[in-house]
């Protein structure tokens, strides 16, 4: 198992909107612990040891659903997460956004602990889901505005760059008026996608963003995410079934089998010692196969439940 150390990130500071400019182009993040050449810097997301167990029945043992898993991202970087259905990515996804808790370890933000922290760090992160919920009666502005809100953003400002989110991701401005339950699944999770940037998270957890997208679609949610990265500095956490999309948009990647990290580095890395210690083709596919021994779209016993 192969891993890259890279620069320590700036401690992290309060947060600011630039009412001026759309947040997903502000790139006034600048986290620093003190000012001068002394200044350290953090990671954006330090997962050190977690583990979660689920309790499904009295009678049986607790299913172990993360075991021991360590990682490190730092500021600006994206870390991808590889693995079969059950192996335990959206369960880490998770913990990590503090929608499960810690049964074992620990989880950083910017410095700043989830357990002791909790709100200050919620309102750092924010998370598209494959399975995004909205007020479905309601149109994607009203969602739009309604998350702003929730987030201290100006209605006025968060209108605005509502609108030229929504129009970078190929949605329609007058499909913002229509109800959500009227539009397809893929222009959903667009809106999902949009929710989460429009509140300008310095730690963006991205759960298999594009599933259900067509292929143009698919093309824009990831040149946007590199626009992101580019011009807003932003952290992110990136689960995906898309070996393509991982190599692409992935500085590390880590591969989940069983709830375990069984390989990590840089995609470069990965290929090269599949070549180099097996004898595989360097290619993301082989880097999969041999460290999991299992196709992406093989189902995994879940004891668990709504774990992929």
């Amino acid at each position: 198992m192969t891993s890259t150390t890279l620069q320590q990130p700036k401690r992290t500071q309060d947060r600011s909107i630039d009412p001026g400019r759309p947040p997903i182009f502000d790139s006034a993040l600048d986290r620093k612990s003190g000012d001068g050449a002394g200044s350290k810097r953090v990671p954006a997301l330090l997962v050190e040891r977690v583990t979660k167990r689920f309790h499904v029945a009295r009678k049986k043992r607790p299913v172990v659903a993360i075991a021991d898993v360590s990682l490190r991202l730092e500021h600006g970087g994206t870390v991808g997460i590889l693995g079969a259905n059950g192996s335990g990515k959206s369960t880490l996804i998770r913990l990590v956004s503090g929608l499960l808790t810690l049964d074992e370890g620990r989880v950083e933000v910017f410095g700043l602990d989830l357990r002791r922290e909790e709100m200050a760090v919620k309102r750092l992160i924010n998370r598209v889901s494959v399975d995004a919920a909205f007020f479905k009666k309601l149109s994607p502005m009203e969602n739009l505005l309604f998350a702003a809100r929730l987030y201290g953003v100006d209605a006025k400002v968060a209108r605005r760059n509502a609108v030229l989110i929504t129009e970078r991701l190929g949605i329609a401005e007058r499909r913002l008026s229509r109800p959500v339950e009227q539009l397809s699944r893929g222009m959903q999770q667009k809106v999902a996608i949009a929710r989460a940037l429009l509140t300008s998270p310095s730690l963006l957890l991205l759960d298999e963003p594009t599933t259900g997208l067509d292929p143009r679609s698919k093309l824009d949610v990831q040149t946007f995410i590199e626009e992101i990265r580019r011009s807003h500095d932003a952290s992110i956490v990136l689960t995906t079934h898309d070996l393509d999309e991982a190599e692409r948009l992935s500085d590390e990647i880590v591969v989940l089998n069983d709830g375990r990290i069984v390989a990590e580095g840089t995609p470069e890395e990965l290929k090269r010692l599949v070549a180099d210690r097996y004898g595989e083709a360097p290619t993301m596919h082989n880097v999969f196969m041999t460290y999991t021994g299992r196709s992406l779209d093989e189902d995994v016993e879940d004891e668990a439940g709504d774990d992929e």
